[in-house]
């Protein structure tokens, strides 16, 4: 990706070097902090933001090393998944994560578009599934949230908040007191991140073959999804735009007219029938390519279609020759592709 976008004026470098000091102690900066000053082009001719390609993605990858090997037939398939805006996944701490952030935020800003992140760090993580892992403590994940919160400041981004968290909070693998915390720690996620005025948070809810509306309601209430901008279905799913559409519709009457987005990244076949166990999820075959990611879905409440999961990427290690989860999966890339 773009790793270099210039913010001049050593007041601002020094302001941002403290918050970062702060967010080291867990503490996260005041929004009356001046942001470094970053030109934000504000929309298109339409009216609406572009979303934004990043050159860095594992597709983007791909493409070159088959035009490196003369496999040109083979790169034109793979740019129709390289060349569309998809999210960056922020799944751990690894040192430099926010880093990885900023240098995003900041390269989108500079061609004028919108970022698209996910996060991904919720304490005991997809209930010790495929994408098992997360935040070990309540403590390191608010840390990691207010990091990531600071490096998107000054700048613009549409972010996912925790594919299924709340979802597995409701029928899943947390109880009790465990998914009374997790569903605190996202109404907490979701509270600091609304601190930095350009990102535009989407709380997950699921997709409309997991959970009833009704039933998914009060716990998104209780993660605060009355303060998040909306909602995020069908996140690394398979179901059909349409009956997202009308799930969304159901679910937004039930949380005050909230609006909503929706993964299309490969739900151009529709889901694989009911009854064929993990495949129906897990890197399932004969799926496609969605509706190509849009700010533009001429729905009133629906604000987006996105690209949240990465296509090519696997969804696990659950068939032969499948890698694990996160990790491109050729094979699958050119499946859905073709």
């Amino acid at each position: 990706m773009p790793r270099h976008l210039r913010v001049t004026g050593r007041r601002r470098r020094a302001a941002l070097l403290a918050g970062l000091l702060l967010v080291t102690a867990g503490v996260l900066l005041d929004d009356r902090e001046p942001a470094p000053a970053v030109r934000v082009p504000e929309t298109t001719t339409t009216g609406t933001p572009q979303l934004y390609v990043d050159p860095a993605g594992a597709a983007a990858v791909y493409v070159r090393r088959l035009d490196r090997a003369g496999r040109t037939a083979d790169a034109a398939i793979i740019r129709r998944i390289s060349e569309r805006p998809v999210a960056t996944w922020f799944t751990d701490a690894t040192p430099g994560f926010a880093d990885r952030a900023r240098r995003l935020v900041l390269a989108a800003a500079q061609a004028g578009r919108l970022p698209v992140l996910a996060l991904y760090y919720i304490p005991q993580r997809d209930c010790a599934n495929h994408s098992r892992g997360g935040a070990r403590t309540a403590d390191a994940y608010k840390k990691w949230v207010s990091a990531l919160a600071l490096a998107m400041r000054g700048t613009r981004a549409l972010v996912i908040l925790e594919p299924d968290a709340v979802p597995h909070a409701v029928r899943g693998c947390l109880r009790g007191a465990e998914a009374r915390q997790r569903l605190a720690l996202l109404s907490w996620a979701v509270a600091t991140l609304r601190t930095v005025p350009g990102v535009r948070v989407y709380l997950d809810a699921g997709n409309p073959s997991w959970l009833p509306a009704a039933r998914v309601a009060p716990a998104l209430r209780q993660a605060g999804a009355m303060r998040a901008h909306g909602f995020a279905l069908n996140v690394a799913n398979f179901e059909t735009t349409a009956d997202n559409l009308r799930y969304g519709t159901e679910l937004s009457r039930l949380l005050g007219g909230r609006h909503f987005v929706v993964d299309t990244s490969r739900n151009g076949n529709g889901p694989v029938r009911r009854g064929a166990g993990e495949r129906r999820w897990c890197n399932p075959p004969g799926r496609r390519l969605g509706t190509p990611p849009t700010l533009l879905t001429g729905h009133p409440l629906a604000d987006a279609y996105l690209w949240v999961k990465r296509p090519g990427e696997s969804d696990g290690a659950c068939g032969a020759g499948a890698p694990a989860a996160g990790r491109w999966y050729p094979a699958y890339a050119f499946a859905l592709a073709r």
